[in-house]
């Protein structure tokens, strides 16, 4: 029987790669190819900050073909729904008939991009929907997921914490309250090395910066 193919919509962090782990363990799909928003000023995965020659290397380790979303700064949701839909019906061209995500408990971003692909006629797939979420950052970390801290909101989490490891300290670090894998906001992280990767990324930790409220920790790629 031939499975729907789909794209994974890569935020370039742990919980959008793990989602692409499952869904390939899983089966019900085949992930085709990677969808993921790029900030056009800056060059870089929209809200986790990461350079897109990170991101070029992650679909490279992924074995899949990387499609960038670009994006203004400040962008209008008209003007971001433009840009997805014109991707969609990209994907549909080309025989893609689905979307996998990420997403863990949020009610609200489930129900918009179910509303958002139905229009375009095409089927969302959430394979860690509902998981528990300490259960899933331990599981993470035991499955040999490596990550690092991109993105924190200096509100809620401590902005040592910028930088650091997606690790078992890091967990134990978090202040009580704090989502695991940070599903409400509070931090965000770009993966080097997993399961659903043929090989690691060699990166490097670089300056840690505060903008527009935010947080941010450069990762850079060894050599370059």
């Amino acid at each position: 029987m031939t499975r729907p193919k789909a794209w994974i919509a890569w935020s370039s962090g742990k919980d959008s790669a793990w989602a692409l782990y499952q869904a390939r363990q899983q089966g019900e799909v085949e992930v085709v190819g990677m969808l993921s928003t790029v900030t056009e000023a800056y060059d870089r995965v929209s809200m986790h900050g990461v350079r897109v020659s990170i991101l070029e290397a992650q679909a490279e380790a992924a074995g899949l073909p990387l499609r960038k979303v670009l994006i203004p700064v400040p962008c209008t949701n008209e003007q971001y729904e433009a840009a997805m839909r014109a991707a969609m019906e990209e994907a549909k061209a080309q025989g893609v008939t689905g979307m996998v995500f990420g997403d863990l408990f949020l009610e609200d971003i489930r129900h918009y991009r179910e509303t958002q692909l139905t229009r375009v006629g095409m089927t969302p797939f959430f394979p860690v929907w509902g998981l528990d979420t300490v259960a899933l950052a331990e599981e993470m970390i035991a499955g040999g997921l490596h990550a690092h801290v991109t993105c924190l909101d200096p509100r809620k989490m401590p902005r040592a914490l910028a930088g650091h490891a997606f690790d078992r300290a890091f967990l134990a670090a978090l202040p009580a309250g704090i989502d695991p894998c940070g599903e409400n906001g509070e931090f965000h992280t770009c993966v080097h090395a997993g399961p659903m990767f043929s090989h690691p990324l060699a990166v490097k930790v670089g300056a840690t910066v505060e903008r527009d409220g935010f947080v941010f920790t450069d990762l850079g790629l060894e050599g370059l």
